[in-house]
């Protein structure tokens, strides 16, 4: 069937004269501002609808007929209109178009070019919105969020798809996103590495079962390792300031001036320790500079993470992060005076202060001397030991006194908040179970959101898919109506974090 214009026009005509006639006629005089407020959200979206579908007619009925001229010379002659879907947020569109074919040459729509369509049905705007919720709940609660106040059935192995085919782009998206300008960056360059589990499905298919046996287990773990590059200003402090805001002991020195991260880069891969370092190489090699003066390495005790990252970034100090060292002295705290008893905080502090000043090597000395007292259990000495050991081997990356002095960070917030925020939050929601993929390809997307990189991300995506499926320039966008909608520069929900998406299957723990 194809549309006729002049119908389309009159029926929007009609629908908005309805509209006009809901807020103001004798109805409304008695309504609720709910019931007026959802009835009118819920006509716009059908207005919508009738005027994308108007569009989409003009520039059918506006398109050429004339045979099309091949690269090889060839002429492809108009055959018929042909039907085709759009999937928008207003709903699903049929449109005609001329469709153009030749035996032994195929067939073609020039207008899909010109409009940027898609290989699927499923527009920018309706994907970019699915894919926003997706990375930040559950599939079936994004599809239930669309189709309770959008009206738009979109199943969650659609979201799964669409998020798949979208991340592929992420890769390359970075590769070419030129580096922050020096005039924006600090002079200290940190780089932190850090581990967070995903639950994984089993790759062996096992018989279901009622009810697990004991230590049995429905999923398995697999790390995922975490990356982030960033420049900070330099911020010399003292040991005793640093206790005195670390405990809480002074509220005076907690001081919101502190230098912040600048131009901060999170990633996440579960393609092993080696992968994730060799990209995070590449981020270093783009942020190097006259402007960088120190190379920071932060890092938990992670064996395998600090002989990877010495031996990749031997120009970095390597910092063992304090607050992992500091839990070490937590632990031995509760040991040897109760997880009640109110002196741990003094002394956990007085051992930090030492730490902290350069005296790492008495605190080993006293831990190892306290394990020997006959009056230690069993317990306490073996924590007191696994603490002396502990620093003893991460000794080299504990001089915090001159960290201290130079204006180093020595704590690694940024990875353990990178950790939470774009693996834990998401992919340990309750039941959540990934394949390597799914997982994969979620992270990435993640990672475009917490970089605030969504609609940057975006942008390059449909430049590169027109360019994959078209041989034509990507269409101009210059047009008044898109100047004068800025949506970017609004507090829009779906802009503010500029977050993209990309699907990695995730799969229920009942599944």
């Amino acid at each position: 069937m194809i549309l006729n214009l002049q119908d389309i026009k009159q029926d929007i005509q009609s629908e908005v004269e309805k509209l006009f006639d809901f807020v103001t006629g004798e109805e409304a005089q008695s309504a609720t501002v709910d019931h007026i407020e959802r009835g009118l959200f819920r006509s716009l979206l059908k207005l919508g609808a009738k005027f994308l579908l108007l569009f989409f007619v003009t520039r059918a009925q506006n398109s050429s007929r004339e045979p099309l001229q091949m690269e090889d010379g060839q002429e492809v002659p108009y055959h018929s209109e042909k039907k085709r879907t759009h999937f928008s947020i207003f709903g699903k569109l049929p449109f005609w178009r001329p469709y153009f074919y030749k035996s032994g040459v195929g067939g073609q729509s020039p207008l899909d070019a010109e409009l940027s369509l898609g290989s699927d049905r499923y527009s920018d705007f309706l994907r970019e919105m699915a894919e926003y919720l997706g990375v930040y709940v559950a599939y079936n609660k994004a599809s239930d969020l669309q189709a309770r106040f959008f009206d738009l059935e979109l199943s969650t192995r659609v979201l799964q798809q669409i998020i798949d085919t979208d991340a592929v782009d992420v890769e390359a998206f970075y590769a070419q996103k030129p580096p922050p300008s020096p005039d924006e960056e600090a002079e200290i360059l940190v780089i932190q590495a850090d581990g967070k589990g995903v639950p994984m499905v089993l790759e062996t298919p096992v018989e279901p079962q009622v009810r697990l046996g004991k230590g049995k287990k429905r999923g398995r773990k697999k790390e995922a390792i975490v990356t982030s590059v960033y420049t900070i200003a330099s911020a010399p402090r003292t040991p005793e300031e640093v206790v005195a805001r670390y405990f809480h002991q002074d509220p005076k020195t907690v001081d919101s001036k502190r230098p912040k991260p600048q131009n901060k880069h999170v990633w996440a891969t579960l393609e092993g320790k080696d992968i994730a370092l060799a990209r995070l190489a590449k981020q270093v090699v783009s942020r190097q500079g006259d402007h960088i003066q120190d190379l920071i390495a932060l890092c938990d005790g992670c064996e395998a993470l600090q002989t990877r990252i010495t031996a990749r970034f031997p120009a970095f100090t390597l910092i063992l992060d304090f607050i992992h060292a500091d839990e070490y002295l937590w632990k031995v705290a509760n040991r040897l005076l109760g997880e009640t008893n109110d002196q741990r905080i003094k002394w956990v502090a007085q051992r930090a202060l030492k730490m902290l000043s350069g005296e790492t090597q008495q605190i080993i000395a006293e831990f190892r001397r306290l394990a020997q007292e006959p009056k230690r259990t069993v317990s306490q000495r073996e924590q007191l030991t696994k603490t002396a050991n502990y620093f003893e081997r991460n000794l080299p990356y504990m001089d915090y006194h001159t960290y201290l002095s130079k204006g180093w960070p020595i704590a690694s917030g940024v990875i353990e908040g990178a950790c939470r925020h774009l693996v834990k939050d998401r992919m340990e929601l309750s039941g959540m179970r990934w394949t390597q993929d799914g997982a994969e390809n979620l992270l990435h997307l993640r990672a475009v959101a917490e970089n605030e990189d969504w609609d940057a991300f975006h942008d390059f995506r449909k430049r590169q898919r027109h360019a994959r499926l078209y041989n034509i320039p990507f269409p101009s966008l210059g047009l008044p109506e898109a100047q004068s909608l800025d949506f970017t520069s609004s507090p829009a929900p779906f802009h503010e974090h500029s977050m993209a998406t990309q699907n990695r299957q995730e799969i229920p723990l009942a599944a």
